[in-house]
């Protein structure tokens, strides 16, 4: 590659907002290039979303497997092999990457792997990898480098006693006991993943609940059928005083007055993310910030003009979908084909066993939103299908405006809950209310007339409840 050249867009990351915005340009007929100085893929495929689902599913069929008697089944000498589950995760992760590489070549976009860094509006110096030292011109420029694992201070993140989930997820070494610090989505997670293939779990939050930006009534759930499964959980309590030793971690948990200790071969820490800003900006360069996060305005740009930013490096949700539909977004934007749109609803899931996931406000948040509200609800024990598959644990509800059925928000915990949340999505995106979807003729028996009978319930018609 030659320096000086010139291109449309220079994306930099490679990770679910830029390889998804570098696409999109070339769909556009832009000439592209992605820089990205590890795979293609980021975070979330090479070391969060996909290789966690992998084991996830290990861990699931694994729990069946042991169960096989409720289906009228024999599985004796029911084993699992650590190592070969870690690998699985990690070869899933590796062919997730290679598609992004096809989907590249397919649409024409360049791929340059190193480090980039912004000198001067339109110009992007590759100052790390085989092209340093090459220069990239540009018309306009994405930032996408997202978010990093953050790291509890003082501790020595060394893949065997401490970890963040991405050591997690190179380790091959199964704890027999582990501590995991922060009970959002990914602490959520590994908490279920390590306890169903037999580690001791113990699962600290500082904030009341687990999950804390999840309905109150689905976490209550939630937490019962974790401590029945045999995880033991700490809210409102924080971490201090961390002990590394040859054998393992000790910390003090202090909820009020109250101090414990707990002893465990390994710790996870899974207390959110920092974003990935470390050198993307030369001297001379500098970008507006909002809480340490680069602030954009309604087209994705940012304070430098012709300079976009999408995806976790903007800000919270810091999910996946929502940084690929803001990235996109603002390559339609800034390729003049179309008005860039903004997140306003979005889905959130957590793929533990149970599985949870919701879309617009709790039902606390609606009402202390002022609004008037009719509450629907149908427990998966009552629908034939999830009976019928040993899997009747948990509920869809739906909070709708009173005078108009309105979805506000819908909370679903039970399985299949990441896939059934998609319908109220594209409810709540098309304006459709409660009532439309009662009408709607769900096939039976399935999972999804739950969905239906939520929304029934919320104008006092369900018919199966």
């Amino acid at each position: 590659m030659a320096d000086n050249t010139d291109y449309d867009l220079i994306v930099i990351g490679g990770g679910p907002a830029g390889y998804a915005g570098a696409i999109r340009a070339g769909q556009l007929g832009k000439k592209v290039v992605c820089v990205e100085m590890e795979r293609l893929g980021g975070t979330c495929l090479n070391w969060g979303c996909i290789p966690t689902k992998a084991l996830l599913k290990s861990a699931e069929l694994y729990q069946k497997l042991q169960k096989a008697e409720t289906f009228g089944l024999t599985a004796s000498a029911v084993a699992f092999d650590y190592a070969k589950i870690i690998g699985r995760s990690r070869t899933v992760a590796g062919q997730m990457s290679k598609g992004i590489e096809f989907l590249f070549r397919k649409n024409k976009v360049e791929h340059v792997v190193g480090r980039a860094q912004v000198s001067a509006p339109g110009v992007v110096s590759i100052i790390d990898g085989d092209k340093a030292g090459t220069v990239l011109r540009g018309k306009s420029i994405l930032l996408a480098t997202g978010c990093r694992m953050r790291r509890i201070p003082g501790l020595e993140y060394d893949g065997t006693r401490v970890m963040t989930s991405r050591e997690a997820l190179a380790c091959t070494t199964q704890p027999k006991s582990l501590v995991i610090v922060g009970a959002g989505a990914i602490g959520v997670e590994f908490a279920y993943f390590y306890n169903a293939l037999g580690t001791k779990v113990t699962l600290v939050e500082m904030l009341p609940q687990i999950l804390p930006h999840e309905d109150e009534e689905v976490v209550r759930v939630l937490s019962r059928s974790f401590e029945k499964q045999g995880i033991a959980l700490h809210v409102g309590t924080r971490c201090e005083n961390f002990r590394v030793g040859a054998a393992g971690v000790t910390v003090d948990l202090v909820a009020g007055e109250q101090r414990t200790t707990v002893e465990a071969e390994a710790l996870l820490s899974a207390i959110g993310v920092e974003p990935n800003l470390d050198g993307l900006l030369g001297s001379g360069v500098s970008l507006a910030l909002d809480r340490g996060y680069i602030k954009v305005g309604a087209d994705y740009q940012t304070s430098l003009p012709g300079v976009y930013a999408a995806g976790d490096i903007i800000g919270p949700p810091w999910l996946a979908h929502v940084a690929t539909y803001e990235a996109v977004n603002a390559v339609e934007g800034l390729c003049g084909h179309a008005a860039p749109k903004r997140v306003r609803e979005f889905p959130g899931c957590t793929y533990s066993q149970p599985q949870v996931a919701s879309i617009g406000l709790t039902e606390k948040a609606a009402r202390e939103e002022g609004f008037e509200i009719k509450v629907g609800k149908f427990p998966f024990m009552a629908s034939g299908k999830a009976v019928a598959a040993a899997e009747s644990e948990g509920f869809v509800k739906v909070i709708t405006e009173a005078a108009t059925g309105e979805i506000l928000g819908a909370h679903i915990i039970g399985a299949d809950a990441t896939e059934l949340i998609a319908e109220y999505g594209l409810a709540m995106a098309t304006g459709a209310s409660a009532q439309q979807i009662h009408h709607t003729i769900h096939a039976h028996p399935t999972l999804s007339e739950a969905i239906m009978e939520a929304a029934a319930a919320a104008g006092g018609a369900a018919i199966h409840i």
